[in-house]
């Protein structure tokens, strides 16, 4: 049964991924605008314009175009970028890294915030205090990621000073690292001071990711709690002594996480899709910041590639989604 899933997810991934390739690619081609014009002054000639036109290929048709882009593709090559005159495989992979570690630490913010809250209302349904929690969840989920940054950057970057508003890491310290998972290297190295100064950087443009999802977690997770604290297996406990709060966290929790986590790894794959307005707002060095740098130069082949390996992100977390809940769910994981 596990096999079966997974070789069906590699089929459905393969399919999906050349979709959108061919969607990406085509209509990056037939949208308004000439990356080639950009490229060259004002009085460059029709001849500069030829010979620029005919060095990316884009002399060719769109169909020929694609073949010989996908032809690179499936040997490593995504081709050069046009603005920034670097391998596109290169950029995007030297920005992945920060795009990666702000969107685990916002999940990682989310779950926690987005636990509490359902645990908290869950534990005292039926009340005042539960209603406060779903209003506090509303109010969370009505507000745009990009406008909750907004509201960070006037809160602790105008309003009170603590925290830095944009930018990945500050230039006066030194990165001694040969990766740019700056963030993880840094904990793992002991570096408490390079720790700090990049949650100080992180954390506004991570909260602002997380609160949108945080709420959404809360509200699943706590009407997930609130069913399976009716079933038998929970009033047993309650029977035999435990208190409720340890009903929710020893009996209720392991059950209704389940759901849950369908749901998270559906929201990630959106969460970092989130960041491209958060970085650009934050001036984050991430990928997100670059894609719209990317759209604004029309740079095709840095934002094919910026795209293909969003897909593939995305495909990959739903993948490791359906995986591991056919291993969580017993049912899946008998049959």
């Amino acid at each position: 049964m596990f096999l079966k899933i997974l070789l069906a997810r590699l089929a459905s991934m393969v399919i999906t991924l050349f979709g959108v390739a061919v969607v990406v690619f085509v209509i990056i081609r037939v949208a308004p605008g000439d990356p080639i014009a950009m490229m060259l002054p004002p009085g460059a000639s029709d001849a500069d314009v030829a010979r620029l036109r005919a060095l990316y290929g884009l002399d060719r048709s769109i169909p020929e175009q694609f073949l010989i882009w996908l032809g690179g593709v499936l040997q490593g090559d995504f081709g050069t970028s046009i603005s920034l005159r670097q391998p596109v495989a290169g950029l995007v992979l030297g920005r992945l890294p920060a795009t990666l570690e702000l969107s685990l630490l916002a999940l990682l913010i989310a779950l926690a915030l987005g636990g509490f809250l359902a645990i908290f209302g869950a534990r005292h349904r039926s009340t005042a205090l539960e209603a406060g929690v779903d209003l506090t969840n509303g109010a969370a989920l009505s507000v745009p990621d990009f406008l909750w940054g907004l509201v960070l950057i006037l809160l602790f970057g105008v309003l009170w000073p603590v925290l830095e508003i944009s930018g990945r890491v500050s230039p006066r310290l030194d990165l001694p690292f040969a990766t740019q998972f700056y963030l993880i290297e840094s904990i793992l190295r002991l570096r408490f001071d390079l720790t700090a100064d990049l949650l100080g950087h992180m954390i506004m443009p991570a909260l602002a990711l997380a609160l949108p999802l945080a709420a959404i977690i809360a509200q699943l997770l706590k009407q997930s709690l609130k069913e399976v604290l009716n079933l038998d297996y929970a009033t047993l406990a309650r029977v035999r002594g435990y208190s409720e709060l340890r009903v929710i966290l020893r009996e209720g929790l392991r059950n209704a996480a389940l759901p849950t986590l369908t749901l998270v790894g559906v929201q990630f794959t959106f969460l970092i899709g989130g960041t491209v307005i958060v970085e650009r707002l934050f001036s984050y060095e991430g990928l997100g910041n670059m894609a719209i740098d990317a759209v604004i130069n029309r740079d095709l082949p840095l934002i094919q590639g910026i795209v293909l390996l969003f897909a593939v992100i995305f495909i990959l977390v739903n993948l490791a989604v359906d995986l591991t809940y056919s291993l969580l769910n017993p049912r899946l994981r008998h049959g």
